[in-house]
This record gives C-alpha cells, structure tokens and sequence, in this order.
C-alpha cells in the first residue's frame, strides 16, 4: 500500500477559518422541539443564518451547551437565542412552571458555562404560539 503524499502548506484549509457550513448570521437558536415553531422566521432570520437546537421545553442540557461550544469554536456563532413558548406540552407536564424564569435560568446556565468562548450575547425569548409575537425576557 502506498502512502499519500502530504497537501502543501498553502494548500491546506485554515482550521479557524469560516466554514461553508458557518451560519451567516452567526447565531445558535435554543428552542423547542413543538412542530408548531419555525424559529428561523419568528426571529427574522433564513434557512443557513443560524444553527437551531431543538429539544422539548428548549432546555440547556449538558448537550445542548456541547453543541453551542461546537458552534462557536468551529463555526463562529456568537448570538445564542433561548426561545421558549406558550402552550408548551413540557409546562402542561409540570416539568416548567413559569417561562420567563425557566428562559432566565436556560440563558444564565450558557453565560456561566466556561467552555463557551462567548458568553456575553444570550438573548431569552418567549413565543406566543397563536399569536406568533416574540417577546424578549426581561433579565435573560
């Protein structure tokens, strides 16, 4: 078997430069998993602006704040959007009770987390799912 032969230096990609798969806008949108939600259009952005994580109730996991780290340091995002809504099926459960401070508590787990190289731009939200208004949270 023969060995490849090395890419030259100049051929090489710039590992820290902005990938194809960079969203343009730079943004990482945390929401939830409810088919209803089109989070790219209530926050005015289009389809490879920003990097959605969906799961039920829009809760920063242990995996969502990986994927987050993966973002910024491959991917160069720096906005993190939590969105939240109304008529949510994980609130119906119990398992949140008040929205604006389950978005307050998502948005200061990611400003706390050390392995997010940027932590300063942690935007909550809250969707009206009939109306379609987004409201920003007060202290999120």
């Amino acid at each position: 078997m023969r060995a490849m032969p090395l890419a030259d230096a100049a051929s090489t990609p710039d590992p820290l430069a902005p990938s194809p798969a960079t969203p343009k806008r730079g943004a990482v949108v945390v929401t939830c998993m409810d088919a209803r939600i089109d989070p790219l259009a209530v926050l005015g952005l289009a389809l490879g602006d920003a990097h959605v994580l969906r799961n039920a109730g829009a809760v920063v996991t242990d995996d969502v704040l990986r994927s987050i780290a993966l973002s910024q340091r491959v991917f160069a995002t720096r906005t993190v959007y939590v969105m939240a809504h109304t008529d949510c099926g994980v609130r119906a459960a119990g398992l949140i009770s008040e929205l604006d401070e389950h978005v307050r508590r998502a948005a200061g787990r990611i400003r706390r987390h050390t392995a997010l190289p940027y932590r300063d731009d942690v935007r909550g939200c809250v969707l009206d799912v009939e109306t379609g208004a987004v409201r920003m949270v007060d202290g999120a």
